[in-house]
């Protein structure tokens, strides 16, 4: 269960980091809110993971899903371009997340 709550804050944190991109200086009240909600959502469930699972994995665990998932969806809606390097490296990424999964 704490790899499931895991990977959903890592998403969550995708979601937040998005949202605080949008929110132009915290002056924008929808995306400030959607940040608000999903961090405090994100932190929960990194800090439920952290229950069963040692704090270097979690966390490394949780940051490579948010990064990819934030850069994952600016290149989808077209706020950042796509490149094959940049695809290469975030499968980089999602390869060494998948590493410490199979390790743990």
């Amino acid at each position: 269960m704490a790899w499931v709550v895991l990977v959903v804050s890592g998403v969550l944190e995708a979601v937040w980091a998005t949202a605080l991109g949008k929110t132009q200086g915290l002056s924008r009240i929808t995306p400030l809110v959607v940040f608000a909600v999903a961090v405090v959502a994100s932190m929960v469930g990194l800090g439920y993971a952290m229950r069963d699972l040692p704090t270097g994995t979690a966390y490394a665990v949780w940051v490579g899903i948010g990064a990819v998932g934030t850069v994952a969806y600016a290149m989808a809606t077209g706020d950042e371009p796509f490149t094959a390097v940049k695809a290469l490296l975030l499968g980089g990424i999602v390869a060494c997340v998948i590493g410490l999964k199979v390790l743990h």
